[in-house]
Order: C-alpha cells, then structure tokens, then sequence
C-alpha cells in the first residue's frame, strides 16, 4: 500500500461488525493500520469520522470515512474489484438475494441474540433464544439454497453473506456459555456446523476472529456492568 492509497480502520477488538471488515481486507490481501477504539472514551477521529452513530467500525481510505460494516464490505468489493476474489456476484438477481440474506441475519439473527443476552426475564431471554435458533434453521435451508452442494453462501469461494455472518461466530460460539444455548449442532445444522468449521479454517478468519473464550469473559463483564448501571 502506497500514500496514495491509505486505508485505516477504527474498531474493537470484540466487535463483530468490525470482524467482517477485518476479515474482508485480508481476504483482498490490503495493507491497513488498525486503530483500537475505547468506546467509553471515543477518540475525536472516531467522532470526527462517523458524527452520525459515533460508533466502530469506521474504514478511513484516503481520509474519507466509510460507516457500517455491511456498507464498507461492498466498498471494499467496489474500490479493490480487481485485487482478490469478488464478495458479491456479477448477475444482479444474485446480487439482490446476497444482499437479502445479510439484512435478515442483522434484523432477524442478531437481534434476537442481543435480547437472549441483556434480558432482565427468563421469559424475555426464552422468547430471544427462541427466535435466534428460527432464524439458525432458516440460514440453514438458504446455505443449502445459496451454494448449490457447494462449500460457502458464495459457491466455491468465500461471498458477502459468508463474510456477513462469520463476523459474528465468535459471539455465536460463545453463545452456549452466555445465553444457555447452542445455534449450531449436527442434528438441526449439520450444513451450518460444516460451514464453520469452514470458514474458521480460512487464514482471514484466524486473523479476524478474537478468541471466543476470551470473548465470552469480556461479554460476562459488560453484562455484569449493564445491570450494575440499570440497579442505580
């Protein structure tokens, strides 16, 4: 990488979302500087280069600001096409279904994975847990439909929807010891489970991914802090 050509990115090193950034520019092989973020203190970079959310991850290419993960992966797919493999296809109606499935993960995944994890109720954490493995089983059925008995959402090689939901493995892995409960198992998502096991392999996921025992002790931490801050 040039002067020229700058990329820097603002993260966590647990965030998911800034996992698939990560991720993404060492699949494209890109040279970046990674600045860690404390999120309690925000940098005045961070607030100067998302004003809007004030939050991570932000790719700065060239001093310009690029917010929200699922925007900068196709940024990076759009300014770096020629360099590494494709995260979304040619054909536009492949496009389009990519794209679908990585906004039903963030609306229909996470969401119900950050209920299951703050929820004050048994009840408020059942319902939470029950609406995250509903949305496991559909991924489940659209990784059979999406690849075509190949190995990843994308076919051959690692795509947008890969790269949109292995971001946040470390949080699903961890998700037995934190929630009480295991999305991926060979009885319900024999295809999932074999996907993981996939993309934890690839090189980009080793440097991507934070270690999920590690992860699972800071998220016991911020969630033994959360209900301190609601008792007073």
């Amino acid at each position: 990488m040039t002067g020229e050509d700058e990329l820097k990115l603002l993260g966590t090193w647990a965030s998911p979302w800034v996992s698939r950034v990560k991720f993404a520019l060492h699949l494209k092989g890109l040279s970046y500087e990674y600045v860690e973020q404390d999120l309690d203190n925000k940098s005045d970079l961070l607030l100067a280069s998302n004003p809007v959310h004030k939050k991570v991850p932000v790719l700065i290419h060239n001093g310009k600001p690029i917010c929200e993960s699922v925007v900068i992966l196709e940024y990076i797919d759009d300014a770096y096409g020629t360099i590494g493999p494709s995260f979304l296809p040619l054909d536009p109606y492949e496009r389009a279904i990519a794209r679908f499935w990585v906004d039903y993960i963030d609306q229909k995944l996470v969401i119900p994975w950050k209920v299951a994890f703050t929820a004050d109720g048994e009840e408020e954490k059942t319902e939470g847990i029950k609406q995250m493995l509903a949305a496991v089983h559909t991924l489940e059925g659209a990784l059979k439909e999406c690849s075509k008995g190949k190995p990843f959402f994308g076919g051959d090689s690692v795509g947008y929807v890969d790269i949109a939901l292995g971001g946040l493995l470390g949080f699903l892995q961890g998700t037995e010891e934190l929630c009480g409960s295991k999305p991926f198992d060979i009885a319900s998502t024999p295809l999932l489970l074999a996907w993981v096991e996939r993309f934890t392999a690839l090189d980009a996921a080793k440097v991507a991914l934070p270690d999920v025992s590690k992860l699972v002790e800071f998220a016991k931490m911020k969630r033994a802090q959360m209900a301190l801050s609601i008792k007073k």
